[in-house]
């Protein structure tokens, strides 16, 4: 049984392989507000009909925005699903961007001290974003417009499939690491003044740090903050969002690491600062974070989670 089930498997994950590259050959066949607009109506097929994690995504909402009536939470939750729609689509038209022009056209930078601090002074740092707005636009036309990038990535299920999207990523001189070869390169990147990329704001089944986050405590990554106090380097919060008419801003913003050292109570505290300011993000933009993710599945003993109790 096993056998056969690892055979069907196998069919499967290639089958899935050929259905997205067929569909990269689609989308970038058509122009670019055709594919968003397909993109919504799949985002709106996904909420209404699918229902892919409704239940979740609404709940989150409700326990984020207290003050917020169903009516608005369930008009914000139809955007999440249009966005992460035409995130995916998205990913699919990467090979179209080909130069600066092509990436200036998508997105616009407020690089604020980033160019000072790194760039110009040919000093590493450390880049922590989230799954906001469009993580994968952003670490691309970062890379394309600023400098290349080191980025910290996780494996994806469907081995053909992962290494297509990585292939892509590297497309324009950024660099993709996998996360059990990350602290060896990450150290190597920031001390040769390049900039490591991570994201950081799901669930991680190995940490053991607590914090609030929207109201309620959950596991907080710690690696962000670890690479950036242990070479020394400036670690910025880097997200993009929607502007209208296809297009994103990116912000950087500096997380004061002033006084902080590698001890556990200062790697913590740093990833505090960079979870509050990823938090501000979400109350302004609320449609443009991930929340198919179940980022509260991991709580402190003793701690209840209410989404459980509603459940419940």
């Amino acid at each position: 049984m096993s056998n056969r089930n690892s055979f069907v498997g196998q069919v499967g994950a290639k089958a899935a392989y050929r259905l997205f590259m067929l569909l990269g050959v689609l989308v970038r066949a058509v122009p670019r507000g055709v594919s968003n607009s397909v993109a919504h109506r799949i985002g709106d097929f996904a909420f209404s009909v699918l229902r892919i994690r409704r239940a979740l995504v609404e709940g989150n909402l409700a326990l984020s925005f207290p003050d917020k009536q169903q009516k608005e939470t369930r008009r914000m939750a139809r955007q999440v699903y249009r966005n992460q729609a035409e995130n995916f689509i998205e990913v699919l038209r990467i090979p179209l961007v080909k130069n600066r022009e092509d990436a200036k056209r998508l997105i616009t930078i407020d690089a604020g001290d980033f160019l000072r601090l790194t760039r110009d002074r040919g000093k590493g740092a450390v880049l922590v974003s989230a799954h906001f707005g469009n993580w994968e636009l952003l670490g691309l036309c970062v890379g394309m417009l600023i400098s290349p990038l080191t980025i910290i990535v996780k494996r994806l299920r469907n081995r053909e499939i992962d290494l297509k999207i990585n292939e892509w990523r590297s497309l324009r001189g950024n660099r993709m690491v996998h996360t059990h070869n990350s602290l060896r390169e990450g150290l190597r990147t920031l001390k040769s003044g390049g900039i490591l990329a991570i994201l950081a704001d799901q669930s991680d089944p190995e940490e053991t740090f607590f914090a609030p986050f929207l109201g309620r405590t959950t596991s907080v990554v710690l690696g962000p903050a670890f690479f950036a106090l242990k070479a020394e380097v400036p670690l910025f919060l880097g997200v993009s969002y929607r502007t209208g008419k296809g297009r994103y801003t990116v912000e950087m913003k500096e997380i004061p690491t002033d006084g902080l050292t590698t001890a556990k109570e200062d790697v913590e505290e740093l990833a505090r600062r960079y979870t509050k300011e990823l938090e501000a993000y979400i109350y302004r933009y609320p449609e443009e974070w991930f929340w198919l993710h179940n980022r509260w599945k991991r709580t402190r003993p003793g701690d209840v989670d209410p989404m459980s109790v509603k459940a419940g």
